[in-house]
């Protein structure tokens, strides 16, 4: 109330009596002539103690009964703001601690009285009641233990008295926003000019009231001037990062600015909270892009690591899988760590039987970022793919063969888990002697050219004779023709069924920065930002991929690969609309 009064005693201040200090001296002047309403403590009258709070701030109200007029009259009242740590209280957490502090006021008051609290809040009441509650409010229950009091619960609409003490805080911070937008009315030039027109005559429905220009005698709007519309909506924006269409109606409610549907969703898509907390909405980005399997087996493999697993007396607590990805073939390992030592060393040994393949594909595990890893591709010449982060179906060949070897082990060995590497072998020859959906022929067949003998079939034709190879070899190359014209055609239905439910992906050019979608949590991170930022797009890679890298100190890597789908455009506050 005295701001623009106190604001004239500031050093360097211009002195100015003007229709602000007008307003706030003849508001000053009221309250210090006027009837007094606090009566003076009585310790024979009924006393009771209203509270509440908010975020902001709680407050609190002694009251006592008149015995001639049978009325609650205030003895004092009480109003605090809260600190950073208190914002973060629970709601109930807030109430019991408005009601700490107003018996810590006035302890000298109502120590050995029979007090009433009446508050807001049921969930008050039951938690004294409760014997499982947070140290916090064991300490505060400790606390109330030498007072003699009853709850009372009343709704929020019967509590308007103390209601406005939890927000004083707010009303202090809407006082001096008036304040300062009176100022900048005086600036803008257009305001200036409506001012103007009202002196001498009306315009429109603008009309001017305690020196500030309003529109709209009915809904009392403030016109906002330019060099604050950003603020403004910022403000109403950020009272619980609404959707633009919210933050619209806020601000409809108080303020005139034109054009605001523009402005707010400006404001709104530019809101770092809301990059980096909410989720991508709608359907997904980018669609499927199946990889080429080529025509025959040995090309293409996909590494992978399952694990952690039961832990063994030869420390095994790993398998490293490989699957070739025209016949399915696959290679299971016992493994004592997920490190690239072991994995250089199967591949050697692997390589010893069937060669070298043209390319490999992986996550972006240690094992496969590793230097090793990577000298180890190039001295053998073999391209090694590195899939997006998160994406995990860029590796989807090996990821499918996970969700098989795990079933299929622990059924194996259910008595003694610990047991599981010696049926590693077994698996194996199960899995390849299994034709799977994609190609119908099983992976040892498309391999080889022959079916599997396993122990529980009797033994099956021997090697064919030199003068059968060359009908046996074309003979093979028709099964692995009907093969891939099989993969071919599951690959399109996958890719149908897959891009129904897309849309097509967002263009990204190199140097734009981006927020990226948090691709692992731990235990307490599930309230921390969904999208981490900003990152800058140094590479635009095939398939919607990108290459970004971390500007400044946020969260997150360095430097890694990410898609579409969990890209959004960082797009910060940087000035005026």
């Amino acid at each position: 109330m005295a701001r623009p009064l106190s604001d004239l005693l500031r050093k360097n201040a211009k002195f100015k009596l003007g229709d602000l200090e007008r307003i706030a001296f003849e508001q000053l002047r009221g309250s210090l002539i006027g009837a007094s309403v606090l009566r003076l403590f009585n310790p024979s009258a009924v006393t009771e103690i209203h509270t509440d709070a908010s975020m902001h701030g709680y407050g609190a109200v002694l009251l006592q009964r008149d015995d001639e007029d049978q009325q609650l009259h205030p003895v004092e009242y009480m109003s605090r703001k809260t600190t950073m740590a208190e914002q973060k209280y629970h709601s109930y957490e807030l109430e019991v601690l408005a009601v700490v502090q107003a018996l810590k006021k006035w302890r000298i008051f109502v120590l050995g009285l029979r007090v009433k609290i009446v508050t807001d809040c049921n969930a008050f009441a039951l938690t004294m009641r409760k014997q499982d509650v947070p140290p916090r409010v064991s300490r505060w229950a400790l606390f109330l233990q030498e007072f003699d009091y009853s709850v009372e619960h009343r709704s929020g609409s019967r509590m308007k008295h103390v209601d406005a003490l939890s927000r004083v805080s707010c009303l202090m911070v809407e006082d001096s926003l008036r304040y300062r937008i009176g100022k900048a009315q005086l600036q803008d030039d257009w305001i200036r000019a409506v001012r103007q027109v009202l002196e001498i005559a009306s315009y429109e429905d603008f009309y001017i009231k305690f020196g500030l220009v309003y529109k709209d005698p009915i809904k009392e709007l403030i016109v906002v001037p330019v060099q604050m519309e950003q603020e403004i909506i910022r403000i109403a924006h950020r009272q619980g990062h609404f959707s633009s269409r919210k933050t619209q109606d806020l601000v409809e409610k108080s303020f005139y600015i034109p054009n605001l549907q523009a402005k707010v969703e400006g404001v709104v898509r530019s809101c770092v909270e809301c990059i980096v907390s909410d989720t991508k909405r709608g359907r997904k980005e980018g669609f499927l892009n199946p990889i080429d399997k080529a025509d025959r087996p040995l090309i293409t493999y996909h590494l992978d690591h399952v694990g952690p697993m039961e832990n063994t007396h030869k420390q095994y607590n790993h398998i490293l899988v490989i699957v070739d990805a025209f016949s399915k073939f696959m290679w299971l390992y016992p493994t004592k760590s997920t490190g690239s030592n072991e994995v250089v060393e199967k591949l050697t040994r692997q390589a010893n039987v069937f060669g070298n393949p043209a390319r490999i594909i992986t996550d972006r595990g240690t094992a496969f970022t590793s230097n090793q890893f990577r000298q180890y591709c190039e001295s053998e010449n073999i391209e090694h793919l590195l899939i997006a982060t998160g994406v995990p179906r860029g590796n989807g060949q090996v990821e499918r063969m996970h969700r098989t070897i795990i079933p299929i082990l622990t059924k194996l060995c259910a008595e003694k888990p610990a047991n599981w590497y010696k049926y590693i072998d077994r698996v194996q020859r199960v899995m390849n002697s299994t034709p799977p959906r994609s190609t119908g022929i099983t992976p040892f067949r498309l391999l080889t050219g022959l079916d599997m003998r396993i122990p529980d079939y009797p033994d099956i034709r021997g090697i064919l004779e030199e003068f059968c190879i060359r009908e046996f070899e074309e003979e093979r190359e028709g099964i692995r023709k009907e093969a891939r014209e099989n993969i071919l055609r599951m690959q399109q239905e996958n890719k149908k069924s897959f891009d129904k439910k897309r849309v097509p992906e967002t263009e990204y050019a190199p140097g734009e920065l981006v927020a990226i979608k948090r691709t692992q949590f731990g235990t307490g991170m599930k309230l921390r930002p969904k999208f981490l930022g900003p990152y800058k797009i140094t590479k635009k890679l095939d398939h919607g991929r990108y290459q970004v890298e971390k500007i400044g100190n946020c969260e997150g890597a360095r430097f890694t690969t990410t898609v579409t789908e969990f890209m959004k455009k960082w797009e910060p506050h940087s000035g005026r609309m």
